[in-house]
């Protein structure tokens, strides 16, 4: 213990072995934050949805409520982070929050709710990215003068198929595992800069996007802001149920992904929680100014989203051009690739933390780093190889990957309230007494508010996005996310049931191997004394 840093005392203190080099500085666990959360390649992703079902208004005032709340619920998973600083993140707090009766049935549930939506994460927004670079392609292939009306037999549109989407996706998947096989030092070096891509394009696109849009071709503010800008395509949904279509937008993050790197970054209670708090303010409004100036410059509405599939693209096409847009898009796509380093990179950790727990049925085989990279690369190796399935799915049934895709949403933030509820309800439990981390919000009303909001706020969210978007509902367009993450939560206790119970009680602590180790130092060091007794005598 006196070897170890107050960081991994405070990991003993909770039952683990310290197991990996803490490398991620402050600058490295913020640009982490900031990365998974993707800001210009998550609106560029996403914007469709917003625009084309409740309108121009719907993206812009979805994006800042929506925003507003996830600061609530992002000040909540800080607080809880703070005070449980492993790689099992949300999910090691959520058993921990609970009685004994109730730890590892809690735990069994949330640990596959998270992993099960980070997975499903991480395969959807790498899938986001292959589009994003066909999308690309079919741009620079056109010699159209007009880049919202293509046509492939005359115009020299690239015609993007299936089959190339899926191969490009599982390439990009291969090489994001191959890059999380680095050492921790490598992987906190290269996350120190995703920041300053992610940031800078942002601020970038934002720039040129009003230097390029005439000032008599952009919107009023009534069609941005106001009643004009509400344009209801769902094709039969009320006006009220079109225009929070646009909270799809907002939601689509992966808020505790930081949590899970909290073993491999220095003063994890301090510099976690506040890089999850600061990068959520940050992504809130720095992507409000994007949306405003996205929709403001946007042209007409009817035009959207063009033979690129992507408004975002089509949007900085018309206004910058063929060269500019395509220059512009490079850090865009980049933005997205490191939303995918990083979410591989905490699904990784999370794996490795449940096996570690016994919660999978390999006995603890996934829960080891390697002895050459002190990184999980078993783990890494599992989870690159099943996010690869669902896009797999995609070349035989579309509908049936997307509805893994779907999963995302509301399995994680599922993930995220059930230990935020479990700490209000159980903290002062004589099996639990919560103890809170430098990051705390208090008993107030301000602890409080943020906790209760939160809760209320997912839950409603979480039935917003169980509505399919456009009507009539067909088994097209048919919305399973529900379905999806009720059927998990089914399968994950009948698994309980028939087999889990015997293998998982709840975070187990792993400290009898730091004491084996300490067991086989001295007899190591014994043998070496009787060796020297041994050769003293002889010599004698």
């Amino acid at each position: 213990m006196t070897a170890f840093s107050d960081d991994d005392k405070e990991l003993v203190a909770l039952g683990y072995v310290p197991s990996f080099k803490r490398e991620f500085s402050n600058l490295a666990t913020i640009s982490f934050a900031f990365s998974i959360m993707g800001l210009c390649s998550s609106i560029a992703t996403t914007l469709n949805t917003p625009l084309l079902t409740g309108g121009p208004s719907s993206v812009v005032w979805c994006w800042i409520l929506g925003a507003s709340m996830c600061l609530a619920l992002g000040s909540s998973i800080a607080e809880i982070v703070s005070a449980y600083p492993t790689s099992g993140g949300m999910y090691t707090a959520s058993a921990r929050l609970t009685p004994r009766k109730y730890r590892a049935r809690v735990g069994w549930l949330v640990g596959w709710l998270n992993i099960l939506g980070q997975i499903a994460g991480v395969s959807s927004t790498e899938f986001g990215l292959a589009n994003m670079i066909w999308a690309a392609v079919v741009i620079g292939k056109a010699t159209s003068c007009n880049p919202f009306y293509l046509n492939s037999s005359q115009d020299g549109d690239y015609e993007v198929t299936q089959a190339k989407t899926v191969w490009l996706f599982v390439v990009l998947l291969i090489i994001h595992g191959s890059l999380n096989c680095l050492g921790t030092r490598w992987l906190a070096r290269m996350s120190s800069g995703f920041v300053f891509v992610n940031l800078g394009a942002t601020v970038l696109i934002i720039i040129v996007l009003l230097a390029t849009t005439p000032r008599s071709e952009m919107h009023a503010a009534g069609y941005v802001f106001g009643s004009q800008g509400i344009v209801n395509q769902t094709g039969g949904w009320n006006n009220g149920l079109a225009f929070v279509f646009g909270l799809l937008s907002v939601q689509w993050t992966d808020y505790d992904a930081t949590a899970h790197i909290c073993e491999e970054v220095r003063r994890a209670a301090y510099a976690a929680p506040s890089a999850i708090f600061i990068a959520v303010i940050g992504t809130g409004l720095l992507g409000w100014l994007l949306n405003i100036v996205i929709v403001l410059c946007s042209g007409p509405l009817t035009d959207l989203p063009g033979a690129s599939g992507s408004a975002f693209l089509q949007v900085m096409y018309l206004r910058m051009g063929k060269a500019g847009s395509l220059i512009l898009w490079v850090p865009v796509c980049f933005t997205a690739f490191f939303v995918v380093q990083t979410a591989l990179q905490a699904t990784s950790r999370t794996v490795y933390a449940f096996s570690r727990d016994h919660g999978l049925p390999d006995r603890g085989f996934f829960g080891f780093n390697s002895k050459i990279t002190q990184t999980p690369l078993r783990s890494i190796v599992l989870c690159t190889f099943i996010s690869i399935i669902p896009g797999l799915l995609d070349l035989a049934s579309p509908i049936a990957a997307n509805a893994i895709f779907a999963l995302t949403a509301i399995a994680l933030d599922l993930s995220y309230i059930i230990p935020i509820f479990l700490r209000r309800v159980f903290e002062n439990h004589p099996e639990v007494m919560f103890k809170p981390g430098p990051f705390y919000m208090g008993n107030g009303i301000i602890g409080w508010g943020a906790n209760c909001i939160c809760i209320c706020w997912t839950l409603f969210v979480c039935v917003i996005f169980s509505f399919p978007v456009t009507l009539p509902v067909t088994p097209d367009t048919m919305n399973y996310a529900s379905v999806i993450t009720v059927g998990v939560m089914v399968l994950a206790f009948a698994w309980y049931i028939v087999d889990g119970h015997r293998h998982y009680h709840g975070p187990q602590s792993n400290l009898h191997q730091l004491n084996q180790g300490i067991e086989r130092e001295k007899e190591e060091v014994g043998k070496g004394s009787e060796e020297e007794d041994r050769r003293e005598s002889e010599y004698v």
